[in-house]
């Protein structure tokens, strides 16, 4: 229990997809800290038992629960929530944090090259949050993160909680982390605020479509910036925030051309080229691994009529 938190939303409390008709599960003043119990994004399909038989078998309509919704008095369309992203602690199987990684099919940046279903289930240290363990392969270092995290849209009906939105949902930023000070638009009274999606680790561009998919308990404090009238989500980090994985350097492959989706597909697929020639993997092997530590930038967007796109492998990873 979190003896700072005014609030605690269990891990029932949950709702698929963004629709500002479900009730709040509570109704709290600007200020508030609350403690989540998030599920993983697959709501507990997926454990640490599970096989890779389980993520064929997968309920794409129980896919990312988000916990909530938060009414947070005062909140009305044109301000902004701001969200104090206090900690994230692992819940804990047989007093190990655990997660999974894997290839869903018809999902991911190479979906049209990876077709078959894997899963990686991983194990750490939820006190200490040393690497964790790929296999024999390497260790990834962990750096929690909520993926979707948002408020309600102004259109009714129910929406996909897949997609990322204006006023945030599944953007899957890596660097909203513990310390960060994150901005939504507010559409709806109340903002009816939910998070859920928590990862243990994850690259920037999450390309095989998972990270390392955990469950945790996540601390958060909701303001109100009134008259705000953001257009899109911002975020305020409290430091740097890829030294984590800057010590031994890293391998970087490109992708050129004058489509950036085709160059990011082609960067992705050199560093599986290049991990499977090095160290001897199985490219979906590969594929799940880069998801969860390699980061996707755009390295260059004005030289016409190619653009670059990187992707950077840690060499930590394996050092």
């Amino acid at each position: 229990m979190c003896k700072a938190c005014d609030y605690t939303i269990h891990g029932a409390q949950h709702h698929f997809g963004w629709d500002n008709s479900i009730a709040p599960v509570e109704r709290v003043a600007p200020g508030s800290t609350i403690l989540f119990h998030c599920k993983d994004s697959s709501a507990g399909q997926l454990g640490p038992s599970s096989t890779v038989a389980d993520v064929s078998a997968l309920d794409f309509g129980k896919i990312n629960p988000v916990s909530g919704p938060i009414f947070v008095e005062g909140a009305e369309p044109g301000d902004a929530l701001k969200v104090t992203i206090e900690s994230f602690a692992p819940r804990r199987e047989n007093g190990k944090g655990w997660g999974w990684t894997a290839n869903i099919p018809g999902f991911g940046l190479l979906a049209d090259q990876f077709t078959d279903p894997a899963l990686q289930v991983w194990t750490y240290d939820a006190d200490t949050l040393a690497p964790a363990l790929y296999w024999d392969e390497g260790a990834v270092p962990l750096k929690p993160f909520c993926g979707t995290i948002g408020n309600a849209l102004a259109e009714p009906g129910l929406h996909s909680i897949v997609p990322p939105r204006r006023v945030g949902g599944n953007m899957d930023i890596r660097d909203l982390a513990a310390g960060t000070e994150l901005y939504l638009p507010v559409e709806v009274a109340g903002a009816l605020f939910s998070v859920g999606d928590t990862h243990a680790a994850q690259g920037d561009g999450e390309v095989c479509g998972t990270a390392i998919e955990s469950p945790m308990d996540a601390v958060l404090t909701l303001d109100l910036v009134k008259g705000a009238n953001l257009k899109m989500p911002r975020f305020t980090t409290p430091g740097p925030v890829t030294r984590h994985l800057d010590s031994k350097g890293y391998e970087v492959t490109t992708g050129i051309g004058p489509d950036l989706m085709s160059a990011a597909k082609d960067a992705v697929s050199g560093m599986i080229d290049l991990l499977c020639a090095t160290r001897q993997m199985a490219a979906v092997d590969a594929y799940m691994l880069v998801s969860t530590c390699g980061d996707l930038r755009i390295s260059e967007i004005v030289d016409m009529p190619n653009w670059v796109v990187s992707f950077y492998f840690p060499r930590c990873v394996f050092e």
